[in-house]
């Protein structure tokens, strides 16, 4: 056989392989141009085909490919040459497409009919499919936020010629994450100051994911300069946090973050704003053996020691004086900036410093309202002050 008839011989074999192609068919092939609108695709001896560009790009427009690449699609048109697509949209695909898609893994469109027993309704093209709870998320989320929305999935079960389709949302959110990891874990490095999504609360903290799958600890210490008693008083799982990256260990698998560290620290203008000798309103948050803990104002907490409470002369312990929330006026001993000590003791109730320590409060309580700082645990110690005082006063 001569070159020319060998050549012959293999262009009509292409030729009638090419006309076996059907619609629905999965192929193989390489990206061999990029054009303004379509990619061409090689499909070895069965020739070239076009595929959309717009499937060639993810959500926010940036092409997946280059020249080069192989890629999976599926044949949705063979008139006028092979046309493919890798996404299979909703009012087009056909049973043979959807069992095509299942056997290579392609992602497919569905819309989120109703909610049903163990999952959800699933409509696909014509047919109907089942979306387990746990597969239609990474984290758990209401019903309601997602019926009626469309997604992409992967057809992981089709079984009985596709009256029995099960699918998966979450195998493909786990797939990108996985894409997007390694780049967001570049990014992780302490000072560095993130957005992410919280996750879980516990009451020692919260998760908080950064992206990718990666998460980190905002450890209840980290939420705020004041003590934190409720962790979900601070953040719910859904709520989109801002966070700085305050530790990473050397895997990067464990990552603390901080929420605090954010806001000034309270401390650094204590130097300035107090004093020994300073009476000042404050807010009896927890007590221990060896005295009571006294908030003075968000994020500055002072200790009362056991031994500056005066002899009561009752049968009840010094306790009995400050219990928890117990709002009085407290005199500052002693301060220690390097240890962030302040110790005080209480003022007599009604007496003239204890009026001049809540007159005070009014005073700082006005010049706050200029520039207010959120405090609610705290609420206005002047009127709690006064309030408790004003009985001694008529």
């Amino acid at each position: 056989m001569t070159e020319s008839n060998e050549d012959f011989a293999a262009m009509f074999e292409a030729s009638t392989k090419a006309k076996r192609i059907e619609k629905g068919q999965t192929l193989e092939g390489t990206i061999v141009a990029i054009g303004r609108e379509v990619a061409f695709v090689s499909v070895g001896g069965k020739g070239e085909a076009t595929i959309d560009l717009a499937e060639l790009k993810d959500d926010d427009g940036t092409l997946e490919v280059a020249v080069g690449d192989r890629i999976q699609a599926v044949v949705v048109s063979t008139a006028g040459g092979l046309t493919l697509s890798r996404r299979l949209a909703r009012g087009a695909a056909t049973a043979r497409q959807l069992e095509d898609a299942f056997r290579a893994g392609l992602p497919v469109e569905g819309k989120v009919e109703k909610e049903v027993k163990g999952g959800y309704e699933v409509r696909i093209a014509r047919q109907r499919a089942f979306c387990p709870f746990s597969q239609l998320d990474i984290v758990r989320t209401e019903a309601s936020a997602h019926e009626g929305r469309v997604y992409q999935f992967r057809i992981i079960e089709y079984r009985e010629g596709g009256r029995n389709i099960v699918v998966s949302r979450r195998a493909l959110l786990e797939e990108e994450q996985r894409a997007n990891a390694a780049e967001i874990r570049r990014s992780i490095a302490a000072g560095a100051v993130m957005t992410g999504r919280v996750t879980s609360v516990r009451d020692f903290g919260a998760f908080v994911d950064l992206g990718g799958g990666v998460q980190g600890l905002l450890h209840v210490s980290e939420m705020g300069w004041s003590r934190v008693s409720d962790t979900s008083q601070v953040v719910k799982s859904g709520d989109e946090v801002t966070v700085k990256i305050l530790r990473v260990d050397d895997d990067g698998q464990k990552i603390a973050l901080g929420l605090k560290q954010l806001t000034a620290d309270p401390w650094s203008k204590v130097g300035e704003a107090y004093e020994v000798g300073q009476v000042r309103a404050g807010r009896v948050t927890r007590l221990a053996d060896f005295g009571a803990f006294v908030e003075l104002e968000p994020g500055i907490e002072a200790l009362a020691h056991a031994s500056t409470f005066a002899p009561t002369g009752r049968s009840e312990k010094w306790s009995a004086l400050v219990a928890p929330g117990t709002t009085a006026a407290f005199e500052i001993l002693t301060i220690d900036l390097e240890k962030k000590r302040i110790g005080v003791t209480l003022v007599p109730e009604g007496s003239s410093r204890a009026r001049v320590a809540y007159e005070a409060e009014d005073v700082r309580a006005d010049d706050a309202g200029e520039n207010p700082a959120p405090a609610e645990s705290f609420g206005s110690l002047a009127d709690k002050l006064r309030g408790a005082l004003e009985p001694k006063r008529k």
